[in-house]
């Protein structure tokens, strides 16, 4: 992991805590020290800070750390405050309900995709997406949908961010692609992934956009090709497309954060 600069103790302090959130199990202090750029003191100084702070817990019969409760509590107040979860609740509930199906709410994060919430279809299917969850915009429904609708200049930085790891033989593995893909989602209004991040997992998805085009953040209906296809998928355009203008009506007075290529990309 790279030494955060530039942002003095606090920068070094949020370090440590990404540290110990990346491992996802509570960890031991010489585990931190192995894959820190601190030397053993300034580790050990900011784990005890944080610690005193609730920032972490200490188990110590295990020896162990983890993501304490005053960390919890805030995470929990940024998601009800800077996300459109608590506005889409009611919303995405009635739809996987109507659907059947396993349903995401998303925005961007980053140039990424950020997992908001999710309801699991009545058989639920392990996939990668969960709350809370990044994951790549080029190779998912909600991604591309969002991407799709962005300002050409927010898109082009954005697009330009994106890895184009191949995941499967169907992943979109280009800039151009993408693009291309794009062109087809603006004129239809909604778009597919077509098990380009998991195989056998395909989605139909629908931006959420204000009144004036801005995105808000994307639906999906996910399914598995063991389960329906893409055309079945896409006959839930027109309540996935209800959907999103509720939550859109209901946004009207969430003060949303901004998302430009200044805030979220760094430049």
């Amino acid at each position: 992991m790279g030494r955060v600069t530039g942002d003095g103790t606090v920068g070094k302090a949020l370090e440590v805590l990404d540290q110990v959130a990346a491992f996802g199990r509570p960890v031991r202090f010489s585990e931190l020290l192995s894959k820190s750029s601190f030397p053993k003191p300034t580790l050990y100084r900011f784990v005890q800070t944080l610690t005193n702070q609730q920032m972490l817990a200490y188990d110590p019969e295990r020896q162990t750390y983890s993501p304490g409760v005053r960390l919890v509590r805030l995470a929990h107040a940024a998601w009800e405050q800077s996300t459109l979860a608590p506005v889409a609740r009611p919303h995405i509930d009635t739809l996987s309900n109507a659907v059947g199906e396993t349903v995401h709410l998303a925005q961007l994060d980053h140039a990424q995709v950020l997992y908001i919430d999710k309801r699991n279809a009545g058989l639920p299917v392990e996939m990668y997406s969960q709350a809370g969850k990044v994951g790549p915009a080029y190779c998912t429904g909600v991604g591309k949908v969002m991407l799709a609708f962005l300002d050409d200049d927010t898109a082009k930085t954005v697009i330009e961010q994106q890895s184009f790891h191949v995941f499967t033989e169907h992943t979109l593995d280009s800039a151009d692609a993408l693009r291309g893909e794009l062109a087809d989602i603006r004129q239809n209004g909604y778009g597919f992934d077509r098990e380009e991040h998991e195989p056998g997992i395909i989605c139909v998805a629908m931006p959420i956009l204000t009144d004036t085009g801005r995105v808000l953040g994307a639906l999906s209906v996910t399914s598995t090709t063991s389960r329906t296809n893409l055309a079945g998928l896409e006959a839930f355009v027109p309540i996935l497309k209800e959907t999103a203008d509720k939550i859109t009506r209901d946004a009207q007075n969430w003060s949303f954060p901004d998302y430009n290529t200044k805030e979220t990309t760094g430049i």
